[in-house]
């Protein structure tokens, strides 16, 4: 059975301004989804998001433009680097969800499973983001979190997620692979305003200073040391497994600032 990735409350983040298109939500490469994106949700049914006009009656259809946005770049960018995008389903539940890792609950937060090749996300977790990790939220925090569950799906195309032996303590591979995640996140972001949807028109208008002090902010909220301060009242670096705020804010900046996935490389540098 396989591990989630990427879940517990300090597993994952990013964020972008979202451009309510009138055109069709496509799939990835424009050419439809072959099956839902996502499914129930306690607040509505998202296989209705069709078009951007459904924002206005569905306002979780938002994560549809999310993973499309995030989808149809690295459909685009891995073939250019000589290696093939396999589509990962978005599955959005309220409270449990049985996977190809096996059952999971809110309590998890948003993962990635590698057997199932599928993002798994609870919409109640952009609650708690705010009101118990403190975190400023908004559209560009929601669609770091998606972001960085993707980071994983490219790492488990790429065979990182193979790598990862020690999941515990500052340098272990749990860390290193979310901190991977985070830059590939970041990747993202740097072309999130060029990524077009079927008709070339952008799923995302524009990302202004304040989109981006979000999504820092959203994943510094995040951070080992944050949430162990948080919970128990101290920081204990042999238990960590997914980096610091510092660590995560700072790699996450790589990724957005190189735009390129070669600079996320966690697993040779010392100084993470």
């Amino acid at each position: 059975m396989g591990i989630p990735v990427g879940g517990g409350i300090g597993g994952l983040v990013l964020l972008v301004v979202i451009l309510l298109l009138n055109g069709g939500i496509p799939g990835v490469g424009g050419s439809g989804a072959d099956e839902p994106t996502v499914r129930n949700t306690a607040a509505g049914n998202l296989d209705s998001c069709k078009k951007g006009t459904d924002l206005a009656n569905n306002q979780d259809c938002r994560f549809v433009f999310y993973q499309n946005s995030i989808e149809g770049f690295w459909a685009a960018e891995l073939p250019r680097r000589g290696k093939k995008y396999t589509r990962a389903p978005m599955r959005v539940f309220d409270g449990s969800v049985n996977t190809g890792c096996g059952a999971a609950t809110s309590a998890v937060g948003p993962f990635y499973c590698p057997p199932d090749k599928r993002v798994y996300l609870d919409l109640g977790f952009f609650e708690t983001l705010q009101t118990q990790l403190g975190a400023r939220g908004g559209n560009f925090a929601e669609a770091y979190v998606v972001a960085h569950e993707y980071g994983h799906h490219i790492q488990n195309l790429y065979g990182y997620l193979d790598r990862i032996k020690s999941r515990q303590g500052p340098a272990s591979d749990s860390v290193r692979s979310e901190l991977q995640a985070d830059c590939l996140a970041g990747v993202w972001t740097n072309h999130a305003t060029t990524v077009p949807d079927k008709d070339g028109d952008t799923f995302i208008e524009g990302l202004t200073e304040d989109d981006i002090a979000r999504g820092l902010d959203a994943a510094a909220a995040v951070g080992d040391d944050r949430i162990q301060q948080k919970s128990q009242g101290r920081v204990t670096p042999e238990n960590f497994s997914h980096g610091t705020a510092e660590q995560r804010m700072r790699w996450f900046k790589t990724g957005m600032d190189s735009g390129n996935l070669s600079a996320c490389d966690t697993w040779s540098t010392r100084n993470l």
